[in-house]
């Protein structure tokens, strides 16, 4: 099992080709950007970018910006109507294609040892693989057809797994049913980020300036960059040459999970990226393994970078209103089975239609299709 599971996670890892192409424009343009503020010219950073009396705030700074000075700032507003049409139209792109955060996290990656990133790798996948064998172990229960030719059946739980992976146990519920509330817990609409949110803009509001932006992991790693370059170039050194890398590293390195349990920006982009419909992640139910022949698949969710699990939403940290568009679910499916179409709504419905005709006749241990329409409507899925 365990030479199983390395060759699964390495095969994985082999596939993730949209991510080399999103680290290498990451990387291009924060170089362009980054040589432009060690020149001197006048473009600006990603907290603020422009040219003359063209020019784009960052959306948290801009709120923060208007809230600090009590003033509706032209420019400002203008930012925030241009930045909240892209975010409805490809979601949190910015977090996977171009944030010098993601270019860290890589990184971070590149520097563990192998035998770390395999442990991860293997971690993640026996957790997302236990899902899928529970959700169509509990799909199956009462089944009595046979399996399908060619189809590949689950191995049974037992009774302490299925409770293991539901969330039961006798200290939970008093009875350690499989079967329990917890098994599927729907995620709540304020997440730790939108707290982080809030606690930025208050002390916006009270000490009359951005707070966050001083600490704001965008802005600190082109800090990093000029301060570092002032201290080799000018033999310029202050305290900032010490305390600004310091902050950045805290932020990313030890709050590992900072982009989806921190970000007070991706927060914001996480309240208009719900009502995006355009280029979402859509699951055609008729090649599914899960769906169409009731193998345990999970790729797509050990790879997300955005802690969705998009074959079962309802166990991922986050859903599809944090999609990232980082395409690495597509990336990895064997079957094909993951599109980004234009326009989700049609092609989501016509996919669980078809998906619902595949699983009817896959066996005891397959899952009815799950209906792909459902998780591009977060507000639905909350209050189902």
């Amino acid at each position: 099992m365990a030479a199983e599971t390395k060759k699964a996670t390495a095969d994985l890892s082999a596939k993730l080709h949209t991510q080399k192409l999103r680290t290498a424009i990451a990387a291009v343009v924060f170089a362009v950007m980054a040589a432009g503020l060690i020149l001197g010219v006048s473009t600006g950073t990603m907290s603020g970018f422009g040219w003359e009396s063209i020019s784009a705030l960052c959306p948290l700074g801009a709120v923060a910006t208007m809230l600090a000075t009590k003033t509706m700032v032209p420019r400002a507003i203008i930012s925030l109507v241009i930045v909240a049409a892209l975010i409805l139209l490809v979601g949190r792109a910015f977090c996977a294609w171009l944030c010098p955060s993601m270019l860290i996290t890589r990184l971070q990656e590149f520097l563990r040892t192998l035998q770390k990133r395999r442990k991860l790798a293997a971690e993640t996948h026996d957790k997302m693989v236990d899902i899928a064998r529970f959700e169509i172990a509990q799909a199956g229960e009462g089944a009595t057809s046979a399996p399908a030719a060619g189809a590949k059946a689950a191995a049974p739980l037992s009774e302490g797994e299925k409770a293991a992976l539901s969330g039961c146990s006798p200290k939970s519920c008093g009875s350690g049913c499989a079967s329990c509330a917890s098994a599927k817990m729907p995620h709540k609409k304020l997440d730790s980020r939108h707290y982080v949110l809030g606690g930025a803009l208050l002390s916006t509001a009270i000490f009359g300036f951005p707070v966050f932006c001083l600490v704001c992991p965008v802005g600190l790693t082109f800090d990093t960059v000029l301060v570092v370059w002032r201290l080799f170039a000018a033999g310029d050194m202050t305290i900032a040459v010490i305390l600004v890398p310091a902050l950045l590293i805290v932020e990313l390195v030890f709050l590992r999970k900072w982009c989806t349990r921190f970000c007070p920006l991706s927060a914001l982009m996480n309240l208009v990226s719900r009502f995006s419909k355009t280029l979402v992640p859509v699951i055609d139910d008729s090649k599914c393994l899960e769906t169409s022949q009731g193998v345990p698949c999970s790729r797509c969710a050990q790879v997300c970078e955005s802690d969705i699990n998009i074959r079962h939403i309802a166990y991922g940290e986050r859903t599809l209103a944090d999609c990232s568009r980082c395409r690495n679910c597509a990336d990895v499916c064997s079957t094909k089975a993951i599109t980004f179409p234009v326009f989700s709504g049609a092609k989501a419905k016509a996919g669980a239609a078809a998906g619902a005709g595949v699983a009817g006749g896959i066996g005891a241990n397959a899952p009815a299709a799950q209906p792909a329409a459902v998780m591009l409507d977060e507000d639905a899925l909350l209050e189902g």
